[in-house]
């Protein structure tokens, strides 16, 4: 089990320190910046090497909502439930202290403007209400682990599964990082947002709350349509 958190905690720090250190360090670097596009990108590319680098160890799941989604589908013990979302959120929290020692070493530093945080009506990239937050994020987990429990099912293709999930998640980013800065990953989230403090504390619940619930739903869903099926 020590491994299966260890492999947690170290995923999830990747994802989050090369997810969000892409959005604070290099989306708007002059001239060069990488854009929303990259951020997708760098996002997805994280989970897809975590996947085949730590997933064989823990299942790979760098998510909590991941995690409540495949013991709803069945494929996960709810004995490990909280400890692995414990190892996940600390892997969130030293990555987002990280990235917090890399940025604020240039000048003009503000954590003032979000540091990748996620947030909904002022505090939305697009300025995207509450209604359309929650929906967004929603959707985007139920069809994340809709992917996931279709991706790792004993008679899905072997070897391209974490190809598939890391697709999914640079597909999830291009279309709601406007909205809400895409979460889908509760301790995504949490990570910035403690440093931020202030709104996006108050508006946390939101990113817990939601992919959660989204998730849960997607396991149902599949274990009572897809799982004999698949």
């Amino acid at each position: 089990m020590s491994s299966k958190l260890a492999a947690e905690l170290l995923g999830t720090f990747w994802l989050v320190l090369g997810g969000c250190g892409s959005a604070v360090l290099a989306a708007a670097f002059p001239e060069v910046g990488i854009g929303l596009t990259g951020v997708s990108l760098a996002f997805g590319l994280t989970v897809l090497t975590g996947a085949y680098a730590l997933g064989p160890i823990s299942g790979g799941h760098f998510n909590p909502a991941v995690s409540f989604g495949l013991w709803a589908g069945g494929r996960f013990p709810a004995s490990q439930l909280v400890p692995y979302i414990i190892a996940q959120v600390v892997g969130a929290i030293l990555a987002a202290a990280v990235l917090y020692l890399i940025a604020s070493g240039q000048a003009g530093f503000d954590l003032k403007a979000g540091f990748a945080s996620n947030g909904f009506g002022e505090h939305s990239p697009g300025k995207y209400g509450f209604g359309a937050a929650l929906v967004t994020e929603l959707v985007m987990t139920f069809m994340f682990l809709i992917v996931i429990l279709g991706a790792t099912h004993k008679r899905a293709s072997p070897g391209f599964a974490g190809l598939a999930i890391g697709l999914a998640l640079t597909l999830i980013h291009l279309i709601s990082i406007p909205v809400t800065n895409t979460s889908v990953n509760p301790a995504r989230s949490t990570g910035p947002a403690l440093f931020v403090g202030g709104w996006a504390i108050e508006q946390l619940w939101l990113f817990w709350l939601a992919p959660i619930v989204g998730a849960v739903v997607a396991g149902g869903v599949w274990r009572a349509f897809f799982e004999a099926e698949a």
